[in-house]
């Protein structure tokens, strides 16, 4: 596995960041599904993508910010990008990652810790 610069997660932390105020903007404005349901399933994404691009600004200060690093946004794009992806085709079996990704965001957090 190759090292990263812990620089780095800063960097992605702040693309994560933007782009979800991005899609959190597109999503109070511009998503209309036709089930509403799929607005939930959207929401849902987009709020842990911008919670958790806050853990991802405190990796480099964690004592393996490598390891919360990617744990994070491993999640974030298996969470909320399978949020994402099932409410743009409003197809719920294409959110099947979701779970995953949870795991992954839970396992960040407890990377932390240690």
């Amino acid at each position: 596995m190759a090292v990263v610069p812990t620089s780095v997660w800063l960097r992605v932390a702040a693309l994560s960041g933007a782009s979800a105020v991005v899609l959190g903007a597109y999503g109070a404005h511009g998503f209309h599904p036709a089930d509403p349901k799929y607005t939930n399933t959207f929401n849902r994404g987009n709020q842990y993508h911008l919670m958790h691009s806050l853990l991802l600004a405190a990796a480099p200060i964690a004592r393996r910010p490598n390891v919360v690093g990617g744990l994070t946004l491993t999640g974030i794009v298996l969470f909320s990008g399978s949020c994402y992806v099932a409410a743009f085709n409003e197809n719920s079996s294409l959110a099947r990652m979701a779970p995953y990704g949870g795991m992954s965001l839970i396992a960040a957090w407890l990377a932390l810790a240690l």
